[in-house]
């Protein structure tokens, strides 16, 4: 599973797909992402494993969601046509085979046994009918920009603001039986079946279009579990969804996410035996975890880049295009101890960033980021003496408090301030939702904190959704058209090798433009209880919550 997008509440690179995607089984049910629990199976199949989760900000659609908290629970409770395996290798699930002689038009053929948990067909059409759902202008989906590369995507969902569809339908996507239809790209991309993983791309049944508002807060899936109960701000209950027939059967009764407002609650409720899984150690307990928990502690790498964001769209002195701007955004970032801050306030669990992606996708460049991400007081200082220093109030930083992160944003701002004299200070919100609400609205006075958990195993998937116009995780509304000719130049290149040159080279644009401050990288941390066994995660960060079993 994974796999959601990701803006964060809190191994090895994929493999070049080659133009034939053949069948090659689910994930990895032996798990292999993570310490296992050490556990022979046999467990009580019935039981709920009790995990931590977050308040989704979105009805649960889909097409609609692009944060860990909605993306956790829609993941179990839907089957796409590929998925990951432990160590993000691209495989099939409900896809038999995805191919293509040109990279362009591209032949899907899927199982013919696959229902949705209100026992209906999985047939060619639920895709077609799903994507082209999520892609229309009038539905307002924040994940519609992952169908961009489909033909037919312009006419549903126009660039120019306030235009209307000119069509109900991509002209991209024609259904060919029950079993098989066609994607047709404006563009050759070599790499897109890996996409197909994401969430947004998962099939509706037709009962979604009676009522996409009631569905919403009940989805019906078609994944190894179904969602039985939403109680919103408090938690998210799933079960085991009997029509399932894929290769992640689940091993237990279900899973019950709880919503917590403070990250010390749910590591003293793993330690009180009241919650059975945990993937998000509160920096309070970092230095001790590893010994609290013996080996049902885990701390491994992901696919997670963390950073903060300037609006582009405020007065502030950091914001626009100029020249002076960019060097403010530079001085900024150089101001920063990066190194001394992951080694006191996250004990070693964090990495200091040196790109703008993860170590554990293929590609991933220790050299590219440079002094951007380097701690250069001297320079820091020169670069904004040449910008004609600091004007306008405080540099402030939001974040999130449900997700623990007070110690590092004052650890920053404190670097900041010491190298640049600039008073810099936290700004808090209660709740992740509430954080995304206003980033996504464009409420934003300052700076914030940004965390993406990559969707797929890819450079591209760092960069796309991230910073590319008009993108759909762009929250920042950086825009620069050299960075967006770069990314679809490498989406059409003839091969991964030339399409990773491409990016690379876009990567050096935002170097210069440095529209986020890039921080570090993250590792899983997490833990389980003595309750649980046959436990791991995968590279995305995700419990393999499928294979856990109750003791």
């Amino acid at each position: 599973m994974p796999k959601t997008n990701k803006w964060l509440a809190s191994i090895a690179g994929a493999a070049a797909l080659s133009m034939t995607l053949s069948a090659c089984g689910g994930g990895d049910s032996e798990g292999g992402g993570g310490e296992s629990g050490g556990g022979e199976g046999g467990g009580n199949a019935e039981a709920i494993i009790i995990a931590n989760g977050t308040e989704p900000q979105n009805p649960l659609i889909p097409a609609n969601t692009t944060e860990v908290g909605g993306g956790k629970i829609l993941d179990m409770a839907f089957a796409k046509l590929v998925d990951y395996d432990a160590e993000g290798e691209t495989v099939m699930d409900v896809a038999k085979s995805i191919e293509s002689e040109d990279n362009k038009t591209w032949t899907v053929k899927i199982n013919d046994d696959r229902k949705f948990s209100d026992g209906t067909k999985v047939t060619a059409k639920s895709f077609v009918d799903a994507w082209n759902w999520g892609a229309h202008i009038d539905n307002n989906n924040s994940a519609a920009y992952f169908f961009e590369p489909i033909k037919g995507y312009a006419e549903v969902h126009p660039e120019e603001e306030g235009a209307k569809a000119k069509a109900e339908k991509m002209s991209g996507l024609k259904v060919v039986d029950d079993t098989t239809f066609e994607i047709t790209l404006e563009e050759p991309y070599a790499d897109f079946p890996q996409r197909l993983g994401y969430t947004a791309f998962a099939p509706l049944p037709e009962s979604f279009f009676d009522d996409p508002k009631a569905f919403g807060e009940k989805p019906v899936g078609n994944g190894p579990y179904m969602v039985e109960k939403w109680n919103h701000n408090t938690d998210a209950k799933l079960v085991k969804n009997p029509e399932y027939v894929g290769d992640q059967e689940a091993q237990n009764g279900g899973v019950t996410l709880n919503f917590y407002q403070k990250q010390d609650a749910s590591y003293t409720d793993l330690q009180a035996g009241k919650l059975d899984v945990l993937d998000a150690i509160p920096e309070t307990a970092l230095s001790t975890f590893e010994s609290d928990l013996g080996d049902r502690a885990i701390n491994q790498p992901a696919g997670v880049f963390q950073s903060f964001s300037f609006p582009m769209y405020t007065d502030a002195p950091y914001a626009g295009d100029s020249e002076d701007a960019k060097k403010i955004r530079k001085a900024i970032s150089m101001s920063i101890d990066r190194d001394s801050i992951t080694e006191s306030i996250f004990q070693g669990t964090r990495t200091p960033a040196k790109d703008f992606t993860a170590p554990v996708v293929d590609g991933y460049d220790d050299k590219i980021c440079g002094e951007l991400c380097e701690y250069k007081p001297d320079e820091a200082k020169k670069l904004l003496e040449e910008a004609g220093g600091w004007k306008g109030d405080a540099l402030t930083i939001a974040f999130n408090s449900d997700g623990g992160h007070q110690a590092w944003v004052d650890a920053v701002c404190g670097s900041i301030t010491n190298t640049l004299d600039i008073e810099c200070k936290g700004k808090a919100y209660p709740a992740f939702k509430a954080l995304r609400d206003d980033v996504s609205n464009q409420k934003m006075k300052g700076a914030f904190r940004t965390g993406w958990q990559m969707d797929y195993p890819s450079v591209e998937n760092f960069l796309t959704p991230l910073y590319k116009t008009g993108a759909s995780s762009n929250d920042g509304q950086y825009s620069n058209k050299e960075f967006d000719k770069l990314l679809e130049e490498g989406d059409a290149a003839k091969d991964s090798k030339e399409a990773l040159k491409k990016y690379q080279e876009a990567q050096k644009v935002l170097v210069e433009d440095a529209p986020v401050v890039p921080l570090w990288y993250s590792n899983l941390t997490g833990g389980y209880g003595e309750t649980v066994s046959d436990v791991s995660f995968d590279v995305f960060g995700v419990p393999e919550f499928h294979q856990i079993t109750k003791n």
